[in-house]
């Protein structure tokens, strides 16, 4: 029977484990929360921005931190049109699995296969989602992590 391995912490304690400094998908901090690269990359580039507290959606944050956190979602938009060339970026803020705020920011690319381009991510198929040669690799993503963290790091300098 084969052995099931334990999810690790910062995986289902994303925003405590972003405060600790212990979560690996972690870019850096802007002032409306942390920006993670997404545990998948069939886009390269998919990020997320976890807030600097946790609550159930963007309407629970003071009108400062709703500012704060807007601002950075689109400043790491601003990131991905500099660093990975995409077409546009869709913006997604949704809380229906996970019920925790964080937007989902998604480079969308020429490339893509027309079908799709005009849809939501989430009409990909499910195996987009799971496929080990498209999920988040330390070594295979080293470079993007870098470029994106660099531009991150300038601009808000």
């Amino acid at each position: 029977m084969p052995k099931e391995r334990a999810t690790p912490f910062w995986q289902t304690h994303r925003i405590e484990s972003a405060l600790a400094g212990t979560n690996p998908m972690v870019l850096t901090a802007l002032p409306g929360g942390f920006v993670a690269l997404g545990d998948v990359q069939f886009l390269p580039g998919y990020c997320v921005l976890l807030p600097k507290r946790q609550v159930g959606s963007l309407n629970e944050l003071s009108w400062s931190e709703r500012a704060d956190f807007l601002t950075s979602m689109a400043y790491v938009g601003d990131a991905l049109l500099a660093v990975c060339h995409p077409q546009r970026i869709n913006y997604d803020i949704l809380g229906n699995t996970d019920e925790f705020l964080h937007a989902h920011i998604f480079p969308r690319y020429a490339w893509e296969p027309p079908e799709r381009q005009k849809m939501p991510v989430w009409q990909y198929p499910a195996e987009n989602w799971h496929d080990p040669e498209t999920a988040y690799q330390p070594a295979k993503h080293a470079a993007l992590r870098q470029q994106l963290k660099c531009y991150l790091d300038q601009h808000l300098a």
